[in-house]
């Protein structure tokens, strides 16, 4: 093969890269997720209280200069548990998603290759799950196995698994009877060497959105599992554990122990999806 042909793709590569630096709606989201980064890493060092301690003669006391997030009806400092509570979400979360993308990776590659009974058995089981809320299903799960950091990650990343196959299976639809898949073929490459080194690398663009936008959903099922009861429990600091101990207390006026753990919820699935659409949009130009 030619030099030319090989600069080509890692060409597009740098394109691309540099269309997405140049993308606004990229550089914030990237910027709101580093900062939930360096909180969930760094976050003990960088909050002047401890977040677990509490003080019942200063419960539920409004945002001051002394606790700037106010405090919850233990006493302890909301703002140092906001920023501290981003560590389990954002490590459960991905490791849910990553789970989910290389579960339903390898199932879309084996429906879209082997097609025929075998994408008619599977197809069928998955078309079955997908027709079940997503929480729901996790709910179930979860209640017969107990909740724990392990098995929410694994329940969320089983769950996400069908949705990436059907995804990939029709990227790879599309790729199946080309010539490259024909000719690997035809040397006598068995089917996974064709799978996973000669078609995989060509569906990358759709996975890599479909893993973004698993993202966002994966951080919006782990707050929800854990408000439930069914996800990180305590003494977390974890924001759907919060918002599920604090929600009935806006009645009485303390809004502050409810908006900024539901503030730090939105503002992580929003800047996913800002990225995610930002990545969808380069690769499909």
């Amino acid at each position: 093969m030619s030099t030319p042909a090989l600069a080509q793709p890692r060409q597009k590569r740098f394109e691309a890269l540099g269309a997405l630096a140049r993308s606004a709606t990229f550089d914030l989201g990237v910027l709101i997720l580093l900062f939930w980064v360096v909180c969930a890493l760094f976050g003990h060092w960088l909050v002047p209280l401890d977040p677990y301690a509490s003080d019942p003669l200063n419960s539920l006391g409004p945002p001051s200069a002394d606790h700037w997030f106010g405090t919850d009806q233990l006493g302890r400092d909301v703002f140092a548990r906001v920023i501290v509570g981003s560590r389990d979400i954002l490590t459960i979360a991905p490791l849910a998603t990553l789970l989910g993308t290389a579960a339903g990776t390898a199932i879309g590659l084996v429906l879209g290759y082997f097609d025929g009974w075998v994408d008619a058995v599977i197809g069928r089981a998955i078309d079955a799950l997908l027709a079940l809320p997503l929480v729901i299903v996790a709910l179930l799960a979860l209640a017969a196995v107990g909740a724990s950091n392990t098995t929410v990650i694994l329940v969320i990343g089983l769950t996400f698994a069908p949705i990436t196959a059907r995804t990939v299976r029709a990227a790879v639809l599309g790729e199946r009877h080309l010539d490259y898949v024909l000719a690997a073929q035809l040397r006598g490459e068995n089917a996974l060497y064709i799978m996973f080194a000669e078609i995989l690398p060509n569906v990358l663009p759709p996975i890599i959105v479909e893993a973004t936008v698993r993202l966002g959903y994966a951080i919006f099922a782990v707050a929800t599992l854990s408000f439930l009861g069914f996800g990180i429990q305590p003494p977390s600091a974890d924001w759907g554990l919060a918002l599920s101990e604090s929600y009935t207390l806006m009645a009485g006026g303390a809004w502050w122990t409810v908006v900024f753990d539901a503030a730090a919820i939105a503002s992580l699935v929003i800047a996913v999806n800002l990225v995610a659409d930002a990545v969808q949009g380069v690769l499909d130009r």
